[in-house]
C-alpha cells in the first residue's frame, strides 16, 4: 500500500508511538534500521513494514518526508516497522535488578551485556526509564528482542526472592571483591539510579555487598559499566 499524505491516518497512529503513553496503550512500538528489523523478525514480534524505498520489502511504501515524521532520527532510516511488545516470561536464576534508572543508553548497555552474559531476564523498578523508549532500543542493538524485561515493585519483590536469591549490591566501602566471594546458583545483581546510587530500603535486602576493584584516581564507574563487569565476572564463573 502506497501512502503519500502526511494527513494519513495510518502516519498518524505511527508518530503517536514516540509517546509512551501511547505505546503503552497499544502494545505497539517503532523499530528503525535492517539490524533491528532482522532481529524482531527472529522473533516473529513484527506487525508491519514501512519503505521510502519500493524496491525493498514493505507493508506501507511512503514518501521521505512521511519517513521524516515517523523517524525519532536526524538521518532517515530506508525501512522501519511496528513491533508488537514482548511478553513477560517466567523469571530464570540470574537476574539483573535496575533500581530508577534514567539514561537510555545505559539501560541499552545492560540490555546488550546481559544477553552476552546469560542474565535473560531484567526486573526494573516502575520508575526506571521505558523498555521501548527509541534510545534505549537502539542502544540495545537489538537485544531487548532477546531479554525478558519484568517491571516490579523492588521491595515486594525482593522480599519474594530473598530466601532463595543470593542477592548482591554494589558498596564501594563495605563490599567485598566480586572475584572473592563464593556465588550461589540463583543470584541477583541490584543496580541502583545513575546519581543516587540503590535506596537504602533496598540495601536492607542485600544478602551480600560487593565492589569492583578500581584505581583510586576514580570515584567510580559508569553504571552501564558496572553492570556489565558484575555479570561478566558471574558469567565466567558460572
Amino acid at each position: 500500500m502506497k501512502i503519500e499524505s502526511l494527513q494519513n491516518t495510518n502516519v498518524k497512529e505511527w508518530c503517536k508511538l514516540k509517546n509512551k503513553k501511547d505505546r503503552d496503550q497499544s502494545g505497539l512500538f517503532l523499530i528503525e534500521g535492517e539490524h533491528l528489523i532482522e532481529e524482531a523478525q527472529k522473533q516473529n514480534l513484527i506487525k508491519e513494514i514501512i519503505s521510502c524505498e519500493d524496491t525493498l520489502d514493505a507493508d506501507f511504501y511512503v514518501t521521505k518526508d512521511i519517513m521524516r515524521k515517523i523517524s525519532s532520527q536526524v538521518s532517515i532510516s530506508s525501512r522501519v516497522a511496528i513491533c508488537y511488545k514482548k511478553k513477560e516470561e517466567e523469571i530464570q536464576n540470574k537476574i539483573l535488578i535496575l533500581d530508577n534508572i534514567q539514561d537510555p543508553g545505559n539501560f541499552g548497555t545492560m540490555i546488550r551485556s546481559a544477553i552476552a552474559f546469560g542474565f535473560t531476564d531484567i526486573v526494573a523498578s516502575f520508575d526506571t526509564v521505558d523498555l521501548y523508549n527509541e534510545k534505549v532500543v537502539r542502544a540495545s542493538e537489538g537485544m531487548l528482542f532477546h531479554v525478558n524485561v519484568v517491571r516490579k515493585e523492588l521491595l515486594t519483590f525482593l522480599e519474594e526472592i530473598q530466601n532463595d536469591y543470593q542477592i548482591l549490591l554494589t558498596d564501594v566501602k563495605k563490599g567485598k571483591n566480586i572475584k572473592e566471594i563464593t556465588l550461589q546458583d540463583k543470584i541477583a545483581i541490584v543496580i541502583g539510579n545513575e546519581g543516587q546510587g540503590v535506596r537504602e530500603e533496598i540495601k536492607n535486602m542485600a544478602s551480600q555487598f560487593i565492589k569492583i576493584p578500581i584505581q583510586k584516581t576514580c570515584e567510580s564507574l559508569n553504571a552501564g559499566v558496572a553492570a556489565s563487569i558484575l555479570m561478566y565476572e558471574v558469567a565466567v564463573r558460572k
